[in-house]
């Protein structure tokens, strides 16, 4: 496969090209000026493209001819205090990203969005669930991951809370909250988000915290 993938220098980013690379795959990453990614014998495949995120008339014109494009921009740790940010670069970044994506004619679509309904980080989910729309409308094939936290390097303050969502899923009141707002970890996504690269769909597949817990 032929991947651009924004975020590339993120937290799921840095892995996920890695991972594509190591099986084989080519993969453009988008780089901000004065970050351009690395380079070393083994990344003979990937191919850095400077570009500004949030506007698709930087870059669009450098996705073809990849097959697949995976949106990962967004901001790092979030939190109900950056509600403002969930708009300016979450929303507007996704919306550059499958306005490029349709203007390449790219075959496969993948969006990293969030698990929804939830009682809580309401302006996040509220930013990617538009997001989501406006990858429907768009028309594009797509698969769309919808985690709830992420474990991993960095990220692992979640695991304190295991005790109750262990006691979530066992309660039948609770057990398919608990489940749609499980944890997952940093591999988890990682394979997922293989998987959906590798097996592109017709219209558009969701991929919530169980059937991402389920892909080998």
């Amino acid at each position: 496969m032929h991947a651009f993938v924004t975020g590339a220098s993120g937290y799921m980013g840095r892995a996920l090209v890695e991972r594509l690379l190591a099986r084989g795959h080519s993969v453009r990453a988008l780089y901000r000026a004065g970050v351009r990614p690395g380079s070393d014998p083994g990344q003979s495949k990937l191919e850095g493209v400077e570009g500004n995120a949030l506007d698709a008339a930087t870059f669009a014109h450098r996705v073809a001819p990849c097959d697949t494009f995976v949106q990962l921009v967004g901001v790092p740790h979030p939190s109900p205090a950056k509600a403002a940010l969930f708009r300016s670069i979450d929303l507007v970044s996704a919306k550059a990203g499958i306005d490029a994506a349709v203007s390449a004619k790219v075959a496969h679509f993948v969006y990293v969005s969030v698990a929804h309904p939830a009682p809580v980080m309401r302006a996040y989910i509220e930013a990617r669930a538009e997001a989501e729309a406006y990858l429907r409308a768009s028309a594009l094939d797509a698969t769309v991951l919808r985690p709830w936290y992420v474990i991993g390097p960095g990220h692992y303050w979640p695991l304190a809370l295991k005790p109750f969502y262990w006691l979530g899923e066992i309660l039948p009141p609770t057990r398919e909250t608990s489940r749609r707002l499980g944890l997952l970890t940093l591999e988890q996504m990682i394979a997922a988000l293989v998987h959906a690269v590798e097996n592109p769909v017709r219209g558009i597949t969701y991929l919530d915290v169980p059937a991402i817990r389920n892909i080998r």
